[in-house]
């Protein structure tokens, strides 16, 4: 059997009974630092040209990173060459430090200074893998071998930095596989390292704590970090970071979880992209801050900009379900989802706290418009198609018709078979309710109110075949289906009905919705007019047609209705 969950090995997590992290909250962004150029870059399958590097980079300097690893100028003559065009054509903003990686090798660190010279600040990030598994598998060393190899490219690291005086130095260590490795021997190596260059004496240091490869659940990562941090000397003069990964999918979880538990710094890609299933996620994480009320540091109110530039310099889409990126993540099909949505926006007021059903932020916050939060389909129900009625058109249906237009709708969802646009749902509005037949269209009333009631005077029809309809009732409405009952022998019953002013900037001053029993049908139909009566009139009008036919009877025709 190929697949036989018993050659794995649960991880085994971390005996502490001291952890504090569970009950911290994030009240502060860490510093965040990107690896989109280097990270991201070898993960592509074709990596990017010296042209989308730079519009990368000038985007991440735009949205406001101050640390940017840009490449592993050591390994790649591409990235060499990139990093010497950022330093000598002066591309890099003096708030902005730039970072370059390096293995703990005497010849690759030499170079990686080459690159870096004239920078006006930069991070020298070196590395070696300490797990247990790279140990006794890859490297055949004792422990004391992997330390040092981790100690000598740090006295490297250091001695080099001093032929460079100009520039503003930081160091920065990971020793990669970090959670693979035992964390006594972690912390050894660190320690062996911190040691070398003495941040508690002015040098700025930065130990990168990576889950090269993600190995448990975010929890234990956090442990592992809390630990690290309780247990490494000098601790108070280093900066903790964190590079997740994302195999089991929880890459940003744990480096949440992970600056709980005591991280200064998180390293990551714009929307995830890295080696296997990828980086953490900054865009998420960032935004996740966001929505808690936490100032991310970051400015990422145009997402449309920040997908177009990495689609176009990685060549891989955004998933259309990418959180806070994607192109549906703030779009509901779902009818009562709609219908909450509608509500919520509705009562809110501008400058109260956001507390909108189904969306944990302000689209707009990031760019979206709210016509693309209610999209129309054969899921959606009735309060969706209000919204977009009401959005889009200025019209507002009560609930009766709300109702019973969604199953217009969702019929037309089913037909169709897809997505039914803003222009197709009115299309349909005008089509069932509000279309008016020449034959049944109002040409003027005048009406007189007495002590009897109100009795109305009427013309209905086209110019060359106006019909006078007269009669009497409490109201309008009354007189007029008093009137058609009389010509054409049929009973009338007004189930609902009801009126809106509209607002300005429209043709029409007002709508009308009506729906009535005729005979026992159930006819349905709306209209706009200059003042309510017009509409209501009309809308009358147009829902008697119905039953009786779109053309309007003759004298002679309505008489033979009536004796029917």
């Amino acid at each position: 059997m190929a697949f036989d969950h018993r050659k794995y090995m649960a991880f085994k997590p971390i005996a502490k009974t001291d952890r504090r992290w569970p009950d911290k909250v994030i009240e502060k962004a860490p510093t965040w630092c990107a690896v989109d150029l280097r990270d991201g870059n070898q993960a592509l399958v074709k990596p990017m040209s010296v042209a989308q590097k730079q519009r990368l980079f000038d985007l991440l300097v735009k949205l406001g990173f101050k640390e940017i690893e840009i490449g592993f100028p050591a390994a790649s003559q591409p990235d060499f060459d990139f990093c010497r065009k950022l330093i000598e054509e002066n591309r890099i903003p003096d708030d902005v430090r730039i970072q370059v990686l390096t293995q703990a090798r005497p010849e690759l660190i030499e170079r990686t200074y080459e690159a870096l010279e004239g920078a006006r600040r930069a991070i020298v990030h070196v590395y070696n893998s300490t797990s247990t598994v790279q140990r006794e598998q890859v490297f055949g060393l004792d422990r004391d071998g992997i330390r040092d190899i981790a100690v000598n490219g740090a006295k490297l690291v250091k001695e080099i930095a001093t032929r460079y005086p100009d520039t503003d130095w930081t160091f920065q260590y990971s020793p990669e596989s970090f959670t693979g490795t035992e964390l006594d021997f972690a912390a050894e190596v660190i320690d062996a390292v911190t040691a070398v260059w003495r941040p508690d004496q002015g040098q700025p240091v930065i130990i990168n704590l990576p889950a090269t490869v993600e190995m448990a659940t975010p929890n234990v990562f956090a442990d592992q970090i809390e630990w690290i941090c309780d247990n490494i000397q000098r601790r108070e003069h280093i900066s903790i970071s964190v590079h997740t990964h994302n195999d089991r999918g929880c890459a940003v979880a744990a480096a949440e979880l992970a600056v709980m538990a005591g991280a200064d710094r998180v390293e990551g890609t714009l929307m995830g992209n890295g080696e296997r299933t990828g980086n953490m996620d900054l865009v998420t994480m960032a935004m996740n801050l966001y929505s808690q009320g936490v100032d991310p540091t970051l400015d990422l109110s145009g997402m449309a900009e920040i997908t177009e530039v990495v689609e176009a310099c990685t060549e891989i889409s955004t998933h259309p379900r990418h959180p806070y990126a994607g192109e549906l993540v703030f779009t509901a099909f779902s009818g009562s989802h709609q219908d909450a949505i509608r509500k919520c926006l509705a009562r809110r007021k501008e400058g109260d706290v956001w507390n909108v059903a189904y969306l944990p932020i302000d689209p707009f916050d990031v760019g979206r418009r709210y016509e693309e939060v209610v999209r129309i389909n054969s899921q959606s129900g009735k309060g969706g198609v209000a919204y977009v009625l009401e959005r889009d058109y200025d019209i507002s249906l009560p609930r009766w018709l709300q109702i019973e237009f969604s199953k217009v709708v969702q019929r037309e969802a089913e037909t169709d078979g897809g997505e039914i646009d803003s222009h197709t749902i009115h299309r349909l509005f005008e089509d069932r309710y509000l279309k008016v037949h020449s034959d049944w269209e109002l040409r003027s009333y005048d009406l007189h109110r007495d002590d009897e009631g109100v009795r109305a005077d009427v013309v209905v029809g086209t110019d060359a075949s106006p019909v006078r309809l007269e009669g009497r009732g409490l109201g309008a409405v009354e007189a007029v289906s008093e009137a058609l009952e009389a010509r054409f022998g049929i009973t009338i019953a007004v189930e609902a009905y009801d009126e809106f002013a509209l607002g300005e900037g429209t043709n029409a001053n007002a709508l009308a919705c009506i729906r009535l029993t005729v005979n026992g049908q159930q006819c349905s139909a709306a209209a706009l007019a200059e003042d309510t009566t017009s509409a209501t009139l009309q809308a009358l009008f147009s829902a008697v047609a119905q039953a009786v036919g779109t053309d309007m009877p003759s004298a002679e025709k309505a008489v033979e209705l009536a004796d029917a």
